[in-house]
């Protein structure tokens, strides 16, 4: 029994490191597809993929302070869907009747918004000072994506009225 725990433990082992191995080498290929495309709409349904993988990546090298890295890291992200923002709003098209493209990059963002506010309560308020800019650069791109799809939404003023009567 003692022998077989034991192999257990080396192929746990081994598959941590080769799962921290593989993570990186997705990142690099999802990156390396994403600049290789041409096409906005291609781009932009990749976000999500690249985002989560470079998600993971920031939280690794946050975790292990590492803060320099994962800002790097973030930065990366934003401008890879800043890239995708204006390639998409370059192309003239009604997000709103045609959402290819905006759909998916508005999801990828809104996940990143969530996962680095996640990340954001582990830091002191000095290390957040830069992560919050690049939050504030990606929440400003999710008012925009949803403006796009949802043009006709009427902006909430406060809480409804109750009739009265």
């Amino acid at each position: 029994m003692p022998g077989t725990l034991r192999a257990w433990k080396a192929v746990l082992i081994f598959t941590l490191f080769a799962g921290c191995a593989l993570a990186q080498d997705d990142v690099a290929a999802l990156r390396s597809r994403f600049a290789r495309d041409t096409d906005p709409i291609h781009r932009a349904k990749s976000m999500r993929q690249l985002g989560r993988a470079e998600f993971q990546e920031i939280e690794k090298d946050a975790n292990a302070g590492e803060l320099a890295q994962a800002l790097a890291t973030l930065r990366e992200y934003r401008d890879e869907a800043q890239s995708c923002e204006k390639a998409l709003d370059d192309r003239g098209i009604d997000a709103e009747k045609h959402p290819n493209g905006f759909k998916q990059l508005q999801f990828s963002v809104r996940e990143s918004l969530l996962r680095l506010d996640d990340l954001l309560v582990t830091l002191t308020a000095d290390q957040q000072k830069p992560f919050l800019e690049a939050r504030q650069h990606l929440d400003t791109m999710n008012r925009h994506l949803l403006h796009e799809l949802f043009p006709n939404n009427p902006a909430k003023s406060g809480p409804s009225e109750k009739p009265t009567g």
